[in-house]
């Protein structure tokens, strides 16, 4: 269940990246507003697309021209992470927040052995010996269940799941409040997935705070308290995980949820349609094109996002009526 009164350790207000381009503004992410309470697991979903890696990048200042951050305000406690300089923004990399890539299991060096890779970590972000670093190094990786004789090999030695699990080791080898992962599970077998997942359960048992981006919804219902969905740049849903998934508000929620395979289930079902392009959001609320239960409102104006009960919020038109928000 997720930790309604927790401390809020990251604050997301109002985030917008964009691409620049010849045909013109890719507005990837437009307008994102969430937090991150102390001890949770916070999940974030939605199609391929959606803007769910942009928006990690853009919280960590990972992002590369064209792209750029074009409004918003990102804290670490009552530190802005937007202003900070570079070299001060490198000191709470790692220690305080570490990012698991996208496709980090590909990430690590081929020509490097993994105590070579754990070391240069270490030692880029701390004042530690390399002694020191390869005693951090041997104590992160056997604390994941892995054996020390993974030090010595080389990435194309081990499994794809093994290399998972050395970022992730190497990303909570300094002891961050709050690790970022994102896509930690795609291309992996189900049974690497499972050892992934068990890898981040331990990790929040001592007590790291977790940040996991996936559009995998099994893998959040096993993992996540608090959900976050995301569809084309913008949050619609926010909640409890149990309560998404057993009530799901927004009509794409739904969807979404119903895409999941099933045993026993006579076809797959899928979202209509495609999902649209930044460059050129659909007006109203973007899920509309894709929507059954669209109304006219849907199709000229963008819906606000109404509070359910407390946790629960949605950016339907649906709910806003119910709740008696007037249209302009």
């Amino acid at each position: 269940m997720s930790n309604m009164s927790g401390e809020i350790i990251l604050n997301v207000e109002n985030l917008k990246v964009y691409y620049r381009s010849i045909y013109g503004l890719y507005r990837v992410v437009d307008g994102v507003s969430f937090n991150v309470r102390k001890g949770e697991v916070l999940s974030i979903a939605g199609e391929s697309g959606s803007g769910k890696s942009t928006m990690v990048e853009g919280i960590l200042r990972l992002i590369r021209p064209p792209g750029y951050i074009a409004g918003g305000k990102v804290y670490y406690r009552n530190i802005d992470l937007l202003s900070l300089p570079e070299d001060d923004l490198r000191r709470i990399r790692w220690v305080k927040i570490s990012y698991v890539p996208q496709g980090s299991m590909n990430s690590l060096n081929p020509v490097l052995n993994i105590r070579e890779q754990f070391i240069d970590a270490i030692l880029d972000h701390t004042t530690m010996t390399e002694e020191e670093a390869v005693k951090l190094a041997l104590e992160s990786i056997t604390a994941l269940g892995l054996p020390p004789e993974v030090l010595r090999m080389y990435p194309h030695q081990l499994s794809g799941g093994m290399r998972q699990r050395v970022i992730i080791a190497m990303a909570s080898a300094l002891k961050p409040e709050l690790m970022i992962a994102d896509e930690p599970v795609t291309a992996l077998d189900i049974a690497m997935v499972r050892s992934v997942i068990e890898t981040f359960k331990l990790l929040r048992e001592k007590g790291v705070t977790l940040m996991v981006v996936s559009h995998d919804m099994a893998f959040h219902a096993e993992l996540g308290d608090r959900m976050v969905i995301l569809y084309a740049g913008q949050i619609v849903e926010t909640g409890d995980v149990y309560e998404v998934y057993s009530e799901p508000l927004h009509p794409y929620t739904k969807l979404l949820l119903q895409s999941i395979p099933r045993i026993g289930a006579k076809e797959l079902k899928g979202i209509p349609g495609i999902a649209p392009s930044p460059l050129n959001w659909p007006p109203g609320c973007r899920f509309h094109p894709r929507c059954p239960f669209a109304m006219d409102i849907c199709r000229r104006e963008e819906p606000p996002e109404v509070e359910v009960k407390p946790g629960r919020r949605v950016k339907c038109w649906l709910y806003a009526e119910k709740a008696g928000v007037i249209s302009k």
